[in-house]
């Protein structure tokens, strides 16, 4: 055999060996790069679902969050109440392509047509408990799903107003020379003024001193100052750019009237019309009711002490010629936006603290974070007062004494009219542990977010 053939020969084996081996090396590559493909696509799939996902949860987060259950709902109503509150809500707001079933499911949300994301939800009670609402959102992308659950749960609703030491309608005015200190912390002194009628939200007369920032409703409305300003160790003009501020409309804090009437059923003591003895030496009145239309004035010698609750019914002007010592809390009925001649006067010392020893006040002791809630009534301070023991909130406020008082709560007057604090008043705002839903102002169930309940079902 020619050696030159053999060769050629094994060459040509070698040469085709080498191209099958390269050519299986190509394809498998090939597949490889395939499959790599293939599990980066999946993977960017998965990411957005849980990107859906994650959307979805932040939308009903959103919707979730103005939710305002009336505290009077019973537990085993808040799913359906939430869910009714948020139809309303996306109805009200125009918003067509969210769905809220009265199951608690939501139908497929589109988030993006061209990648085809989308997502859908269900709300539910948490069946050992009825105050934990869970939301699952399940999150989409082709056949790619994510699935988060998270629980939000129901607590009472704490109103912003309440991170005031004063908080008006109308505007504020202080015709002498006003102090407002904080008893720790500068913001326990804090003042909101919304002036919606008038370009002068606080007009200060004499010199003052306000730990305390000042925020205005108003856009147009500005501080004005006749003497020395002082807030918060800044002066002038600087103490104006520092410490107040224009809210936005969305930040202004709204003003809550108060439910007086559930404080009825606490006035289990003397019943006071127009044939009890209002003058006279120091009297007690213990969960006491003033009847409708008695218009009495407390006179004479002594003074007033006023234990448990002081129900006043409307219409009615009560005037205390003498001084006060309230152990408790005053009420009176009325309505914020029409509230007539209904007064409360104090023309001597005020004092209030908290409630006294004594069976008779177990069921109300509860009741704490208030002193006088009178929403449907302006109510006077024309003498001397030391201590107010918690939120006062009146239709109108009115002050006009040398007074030196520790007050531990929010100061409130719904009235569109000017808030006069006259006299050189010295106010030290102690409201570092005040209560955070103050008596008579638990009204509403929010949801709130649990964090540490957010959990991934793949």
């Amino acid at each position: 055999m020619n050696l030159r053939a053999i060769r050629n020969g094994s060459a040509l084996i070698a040469c085709t060996l080498v191209l099958v081996v390269v050519s299986v090396l190509a394809v498998s590559l090939a597949a490889i790069s395939g499959a790599n493909l293939q599990m980066a696509d999946n993977q960017h799939g998965a990411n957005q679902a849980f990107a859906s996902a994650e959307s979805g949860l932040e939308v009903m987060r959103y919707w979730l969050s103005r939710v305002r259950i009336p505290s009077s709902t019973p537990p085993s109503d808040y799913l359906s109440s939430a869910i009714a509150l948020v139809q309303s809500d996306l109805q009200d707001n125009e918003v067509s392509n969210i769905v809220v079933n009265a199951d608690g499911s939501i139908p497929t949300v589109l988030i993006d047509a061209d990648t085809g994301q989308n997502f859908q939800g269900q709300w539910s009670w948490d069946p050992d408990n009825p105050a934990i609402l869970r939301v699952t959102v399940t999150g989409k992308r082709g056949l790619m799903s994510r699935t988060i659950s998270v629980e939000y749960n129901i607590a009472p609703y704490h109103f912003p107003i309440f991170n005031y030491g004063i908080a008006t309608k109308g505007p504020l005015q202080f015709p002498r020379n006003p102090t407002l200190t904080g008893a720790t912390q500068n913001w326990e002194a804090d003042i909101y003024v919304e002036s919606a009628n008038s370009l002068v939200a606080v007009d200060i007369g004499g010199n003052a001193t306000f730990d305390g920032d000042i925020d205005i409703g108003n856009p147009l409305a500005s501080v004005s100052y006749a003497g020395s300003l002082n807030i918060a160790g800044d002066f002038g003009q600087a103490a104006i750019a520092e410490h107040v501020e224009t809210l936005d409309e969305e930040d202004r804090p709204e003003f809550p009237v108060p439910d007086v009437t559930q404080f009825r059923q606490y006035a289990t003591g003397p019943v006071l019309d127009s044939t009890y003895t209002y003058s006279g030496s120091g009297m007690t009145l213990a969960n006491a009711t003033i009847c409708a239309g008695t218009n009495p004035t407390f006179s004479g010698n002594g003074a007033v002490t006023i234990q448990g609750v002081l129900y006043i019914e409307a219409p009615n002007i009560v005037t205390f010629a003498k001084q006060v010592a309230l152990q408790g809390l005053i009420v009176a009925e009325g309505d914020a936006q029409n509230p007539g001649t209904n007064a409360i006067k104090f023309q001597y010392n005020f004092a209030s603290g908290d409630y006294p020893a004594g069976s008779q006040f177990d069921a109300i002791r509860q009741e704490q974070g208030s002193s006088i809630l009178a929403p449907g009534f302006g109510v006077s301070f024309t003498g001397n007062f030391s201590s107010v023991n918690g939120v006062l909130a009146a239709s109108s406020l009115y002050f006009n004494a040398n007074a030196s008082a520790v007050v531990k709560g929010t100061m409130i007057s719904y009235s569109p009219d000017a808030t006069q604090v006259d006299g050189n008043i010295a106010m030290n705002f102690d409201r570092s542990a005040m209560v955070e839903i103050p008596a008579g102002f638990d009204l509403y169930r929010v949801l709130q977010y649990n964090p540490a309940s957010y959990a991934l079902a793949f």
